[in-house]
Order: structure tokens, then sequence, then C-alpha cells
């Protein structure tokens, strides 16, 4: 049966109806879950449907992406079933009162793809029983190579004074072969649950607690009105953040590149690079590669 979701043993399908029962609630903030077979880029689904005025909490899974979507426009690829591809639909500019939770300030939409990474090391340590880092901003590395990667878009809003909705997309590579890796383009190797030895490579598992990381994460944040201190989710980033510390090259845009000591994250989620001739804060967006 060509195609069929059956034919590799090892990479057994979702169920949306499961998953559904697992995640959706009435509170939220997981309002709706969609899984399909194949898509272009989950990012692309959500961002359309933010368009379209979907309220928070939609998530969009794809058993297949064949146009996925990292920073700077890479394309990331996988093959069927053998990774977890999702996005999901945030609205942090918008109050909701039955939650407790008032407008987040634009300031602080940067820490939001900094929080996915947070999520994703929670999941992978709990159910992978592995030991991941990330990398500034938020990819995630075992042992030196790249597992998984966060991408977040701005959509904006239809009218002036409306805020802009938030899509944080997350392809965590589970059980691709060697010879299945991508190719980094920035040359950092690849790896996967699987070759770093994971004790579990379900996706079924490993995809709900991601999702009820990133969920309680979220809550924390906004509870603290987008405040990264005073949720605890900056000091949670630090603590996994293997950037911090480390002598780091950075190329910006323009083409000059700056040499110096990653020495933290500042409240806005910016890197602090202390180099020879003083102290530079790099926001992701004004970086082109950091090694």
């Amino acid at each position: 049966m060509p195609g069929s979701p059956y034919t590799d043993l090892d990479r057994p399908p979702l169920s949306a109806a499961r998953l559904r029962r697992a995640l959706i609630a009435p509170n939220g903030p997981w309002a709706r879950l969609e899984l399909r077979a194949e898509t272009g880029s989950t990012n692309a689904d959500v961002a359309e449907a933010a368009r379209a005025d979907e309220p928070e909490g939609l998530v969009v899974v794809a058993e297949r992406q064949t146009a996925g979507r990292g920073r700077r426009g890479r394309v990331w690829q996988s093959p069927a079933r053998a990774g977890i591809a999702t996005s999901v639909l945030l609205r942090p500019g918008e109050a909701a009162p039955d939650r407790g939770w008032l407008p987040a300030t634009p300031t602080g939409y940067g820490w939001l793809p900094l929080l996915a990474g947070v999520a994703l090391v929670e999941a992978v340590a709990r159910l992978a029983e592995l030991e991941a880092t990330l990398k500034w901003p938020n990819d995630l590395l075992i042992d030196d190579a790249k597992c998984a990667g966060v991408l977040a878009e701005a959509v904006p809003g239809r009218a002036p004074d409306q805020p802009p909705a938030i899509v944080l997309g997350i392809g965590l590579n589970v059980t691709l072969r060697a010879d299945e890796l991508p190719v980094n383009p920035t040359g950092l190797p690849a790896t996967s649950l699987q070759l770093a030895g994971a004790v579990a490579t379900d996706r079924d598992p490993l995809l709900r607690a991601l999702l009820r990381a990133l969920a309680d994460w979220y809550d924390r944040w906004r509870s603290a009105g987008g405040d990264a201190v005073a949720s605890g989710l900056r000091d949670a980033y630090l603590a996994a953040c293997a950037t911090i510390g480390r002598e780091v090259r950075v190329l910006l845009p323009t083409g000059e590149s700056l040499t110096g000591t990653a020495t933290g994250v500042d409240p806005d989620g910016q890197l602090i690079v202390t180099t020879p001739t003083g102290t530079r804060t790099l926001a992701a967006g004004d970086v082109l590669h950091l090694r």
C-alpha cells in the first residue's frame, strides 16, 4: 500500500481524536486541533487562519510538511511521521477575562519563541529522558547537534488598533535516521531523538507533553502580564541556554561580524554579548548567524 501510514511500523500515525480528548479544554488555551496528513507549512496554515480572525488556541499538526520554514526563509522538510511539526495561534495582545489575563505589551512578544524553547527542553527531558539545551534564541540541541527549531511569526491585525497575532511553529526530529537528517545551511550538525538514544520516541505522548508545557508557560507568562522575569520564564530560559557563558561569533545582516562572550539575556529576550570594545544587545531579527 504505497503511501499508507502503516508501511513503516516505527512511525505510526497520530490520532486526531485522541489528541483532542487529551488537549482541548473549555478554558483553553488550546481550543481547536487540526491534524493534517500533509501540508506545505503549518505556520502558513495557522497564519491564514489568523488573518481570517480565528480565535487564540488553534493547533495545527502535520504528519508531513513539504515546505516547512525556518528562520530567514530556510526550508525544512522531514519524512512522513518521522517528527513533530506543529504550529499554534496566540493572541497575547487581547485580554482574556475568564483567565484573568490582561493584554500583554508588544515589547514582551520577543519572549514567545524563547518560551517555546523552554517547553521543548522540558518535554524532551520528561519523555525522551535526554539532556537538551538551547542555542539562543531557540534551537534545541542534544550533544551540540540540532534536534528541533522554533519559528515565530507575527500576523498584523486587520485594524490599526488591533494587536498582531503570533504564530509559533515547532519542528522536532523524532525518528529520523542518519541518512534522512537535513543539511543545516549554518553548518550545525543535525540529530533526532532516536539517534540521540531517547528512551521513548512515540510522537503522541511527546506532542502532548510539548503542548502542555507550552500551555503552562504561556499561562504563567500571561498571568504575569507578559513579564518574563516575574513569570520565572527568564530564569528557566537562562538555565536551559547553552549559549550563555560561551565565546560567540555573530554574523549580522550588514556583513559585519562581532566576537565576544554571551553574558546574558536582557528583559526583552535579547542576547547580551560582551566584546573587547563594549557590550552589544542583539535581537533575534538582528542576527544572521551565531556560532
